[in-house]
């Protein structure tokens, strides 16, 4: 039986993270940029979905989150393309905000390609509400991002 299991990045797991970025998004991170975030920002939580048996298993989503006083940033959060629309991406969202609400969190924050309508329903499943609107925002079609925000994380399930 396959489990899922929510754990921190670590240094180690950066190539396959960079992988399944690469396979999510138009504009992909640097691979050097999760190393930063894993190794040297204080700001930074990051989470992977580990999916597989107690002796074998893989990275199949991550997030990367910024915690700056009461406030949790969804940097980037993807599943991998074969893994999607198995509630991974909604279990790691919620560690990560569960995580954060137990740092200090209050709110949380992310911005969203105005297509992506498949991850607005999840944000909206989680009580996320329109914020604002930054037109022509991602560089390589001049998408509009949608800002979203949580305004409480006290209103979170404790699970997916």
């Amino acid at each position: 039986m396959n489990l899922l299991t929510i754990r921190r990045m670590q240094l180690i797991d950066v190539p396959v993270v960079h992988a399944i970025d690469v396979l999510s998004f138009s504009l992909p991170w640097p691979e050097r940029s999760f190393r930063h975030e894993v190794t040297n920002n204080p700001a930074s939580r990051c989470w992977v979905a580990e999916s597989g048996t107690e002796s074998q298993s893989c990275i199949v989503g991550m997030l990367v989150l910024w915690l700056i006083e009461d406030e949790a940033h969804i940097a980037t959060l993807a599943v991998h393309p074969e893994q999607r629309r198995q509630g991974i991406g909604e279990r790691i969202l919620l560690s990560a905000l569960q995580a954060a609400k137990s740092e200090g969190a209050r709110r949380a924050y992310l911005e969203v390609r105005a297509s992506n309508t498949a991850a607005q329903s999840m944000y909206d499943k989680y009580g996320f509400s329109l914020a604002g609107r930054r037109p022509g925002y991602y560089k390589d079609n001049s998408e509009d991002a949608i800002l979203l925000t949580l305004e409480n994380l006290n209103d979170l399930p404790e699970e997916a």
